[in-house]
């Protein structure tokens, strides 16, 4: 049985990760995280009870949290990051200090260990600006050039965080001796997934009643990605046998419209009123969609929950959540 760290646990993707490697009966399992988008709610208090998971709190942007750690874990997972478009528009200045320093003193701290194996998760933004300018193949494969558009926007800050890390943790696991692969998340979704992404806020401004509702984005399109399906995808990255040193394109490949997923959105709530179209906030990529084939050929993922499912499941989590008096967070 493996012992396992995720960093970035108490997060959306982590907390799905770490009910997925209990549900199959891991037992020595670490989440690390500082709480600042994870929440200490009900479910994650159950599971951590519960299932006997090791809770480690503190700034990892400071290396002397990394002194909590054990230092013979076989997996680590670095999930941790902030993410969101609000947090890149807002203080760009934090999420590259927060980023860069999580990344920075992970790695030195692997330099410390006994780790085996690592997957660092990165994002399908490292090659947006590629796609937008250069007309890149859509759908994308992993060998795509990494580019962002205008170093000086900020929604930008979290690719080029992300960039370092996918950097940082392939050189420091050739030189320092641990495996290591890179998944890149493409727009992962579902339940308890807070409310700094399109599904959840779309679904708040139904509740809150928005009419005409405003399809902000409509004629871009996305392939979503179920968190159940990114998270098998993420497991395999980090347990297939003889892999190491690669990128691998976490994601679905079916590509629609956001007009078309808000107005899905719109039938599970019983929306009938009127709908505008309105354009999307400044620096979203026209069209992203992921390649999956190398992922399905080197580490036999395959995505299963189609994109109505899973927007069905999500939707149904976030209606319950504010039926029960819960609130954005």
């Amino acid at each position: 049985m493996s012992k396992v760290l995720i960093l970035g646990g108490a997060g959306f993707i982590g907390l799905h990760l770490a009910k997925f490697l209990v549900a199959r009966g891991d037992s020595s399992i670490t989440i690390a995280d500082n709480f600042f988008r994870g929440k200490r709610d009900a479910e994650f208090d159950q599971l951590v009870r519960n299932r006997n998971i090791k809770v480690v709190e503190g700034d990892f942007t400071k290396p002397s949290a990394f002194q909590a750690l054990d230092l013979d874990y076989d997996h680590v997972y670095m999930l941790a990051s902030v993410v969101g478009v609000q947090y890149t528009e807002k203080v760009p200045n934090e999420l590259i200090r927060i980023n860069s320093f999580l990344i920075l003193n992970t790695l030195e701290w692997l330099k410390t260990t006994t780790v085996r194996r690592v997957v660092f998760t990165s994002t399908s933004e490292c090659y947006a600006g590629t796609v937008e300018a250069f007309g890149y193949a859509v759908p994308t494969p992993e060998t795509v050039p990494l580019c962002i558009q205008d170093i000086t926007h900020p929604r930008f800050t979290y690719a080029v965080t992300k960039m370092l890390g996918e950097s940082g943790f392939l050189n420091y696991s050739k030189i320092f001796g641990f495996e290591c692969n890179i998944v890149r998340y493409h727009n992962v979704y579902g339940p308890r997934m807070g409310f700094k992404h399109v599904i959840p806020q779309v679904v708040q401004r139904f509740m809150s009643n928005e009419n005409p509702f405003r399809i902000i984005g409509f004629d871009q399109t996305r392939a979503f990605n179920y968190v159940d399906d990114a998270v098998k995808g993420t497991v395999l990255a980090m347990e297939t046998q003889n892999v190491s040193r690669e990128i691998f394109h976490i994601g679905a490949a079916d590509e629609i419209h956001i007009e078309e997923l808000v107005r899905y959105i719109g039938e599970l709530v019983n929306f009938s009123s009127a709908y505008t179209k309105a354009p999307a906030p400044s620096g979203s990529v026209s069209r992203r969609c992921p390649d999956i084939a190398k992922a399905k050929r080197i580490l036999g993922y395959s995505p299963a929950v189609p994109w109505r499912e899973g927007v069905k499941r999500t939707v149904g989590w976030y209606l319950d959540f504010f039926k029960g008096g819960g609130r954005a967070f």
